[in-house]
């Protein structure tokens, strides 16, 4: 993977553990020679990410919509910052700059981003992988909500395996170079459905 998509919080939380996850993450990854692409803010988990990989000399590409960079919160020391209209164009540069997706804590807009990838997953907009580091037991919840949406009917088997967990970066990374893709909705007939 030469480039990899970090969606996380914009947000500084008071517990200073995911900030200091956030800056390892961005360096870990500009150390082992991966490029970041991110929301191009400066604020919270993003700003940590990307500071932190270009003080390691990495590679960080910001992707803002003009009316976040008009309220001053884009970074504007990134190697590229790209505006776009809206959050759709963002994240479909998200998916197009990137070889695979790691989602570190964040809130609402961390959560879309996470959802939209494992559904374009899924449907087969692309094929890449779709990494949670589950921080400080962040996300338990949502991958036993994972789970629970595959144990009810809601996630076909071929589908459990698209998102990728694991507790620490070296981890992650590993799991994610092993992924490999699973049949997608757009190649199944309605049968298979």
């Amino acid at each position: 993977m030469k480039r990899i998509a970090v969606y996380c919080g914009s947000a500084t939380p008071e517990d200073t553990d995911y900030i200091e996850a956030a800056m390892a993450v961005g360096e870990g990854l500009a150390k082992r020679g991966i490029g970041v692409v991110y929301g191009g803010g400066r604020l919270g988990l993003m700003g940590a990410v990307a500071d932190s990989a270009l003080n390691a000399g990495g590679e960080v590409i910001g992707v803002i919509p003009e009316a976040l960079r008009g309220a001053e919160v884009a970074h504007l020391g990134c190697t590229e910052l790209h505006v776009v209209d809206n959050m759709h164009q963002r994240k479909a540069m998200f998916t197009d700059l990137s070889d695979g997706f790691i989602n570190l804590p964040g809130g609402v807009g961390t959560m879309d981003e996470l959802w939209e990838a494992i559904s374009w997953a899924q449907l087969g907009y692309h094929q890449k992988p779709v990494g949670v580091l589950n921080i400080k037991g962040y996300y338990d919840h949502l991958i036993r909500f994972n789970a629970h949406m595959a144990d009810v009917g809601f996630v076909r088997d071929q589908h459990k395996g698209i998102m990728v967990v694991d507790d620490n970066l070296d981890g992650l990374l590993g799991k994610m170079e092993r992924y490999e893709p699973h049949k997608t909705i757009f190649s199944m007939k309605a049968d298979d459905l």
